[in-house]
């Protein structure tokens, strides 16, 4: 039976995989982006947790990170669309069926990357806070 941490991660791939961009998880940058966009989720730190007694609960504010990527001509554009569906999506049920207490992304941190021989890269990492419960830290 999978964790509580990766039951939530899980969950959250798979709403930012309904999106048009490809959506991959832990997975290195491909050699081609797709034309719609391309997100990598990271696992990121789920941190220190706050610990209450009795019951024994621990309360994790987990920073997981959205690797946004688009390429092309009109890629600021295109990196705008891709942003603010990631924010819609995490808008339309912030506890992702009740598996976390609050999701919430942060601004993103966009760069441009140069691609030799190929058109250049608008990228951001982009962190996202899972607010969650469990009644062990490896469960």
């Amino acid at each position: 039976m999978p964790t509580s941490r990766e039951t939530i991660l899980a969950a959250l791939h798979t709403r930012l995989s309904a999106l048009p961009a490809t959506a991959l998880r832990g997975d290195v940058l491909p050699e081609r982006v797709p034309a719609e966009g391309l997100l990598i989720l990271r696992d990121g730190e789920p941190g220190e947790p706050e610990v209450t007694l009795s019951p024994l609960s621990y309360h994790y504010q987990h920073r997981a990170e959205i690797e946004a990527v688009v390429q092309g001509v009109d890629r600021d554009a295109a990196f705008d669309t891709l942003t603010a569906s990631i924010g819609s999506a995490l808008v339309t049920d912030r506890t992702l069926g009740g598996l976390c207490d609050w999701v919430e992304a942060e601004a993103p941190r966009p760069a441009d990357l140069a691609v030799e021989g190929a058109a250049s890269l608008k990228a951001a990492v982009i962190p996202v806070v899972l607010h969650y419960t469990t009644a062990d830290p490896l469960a």
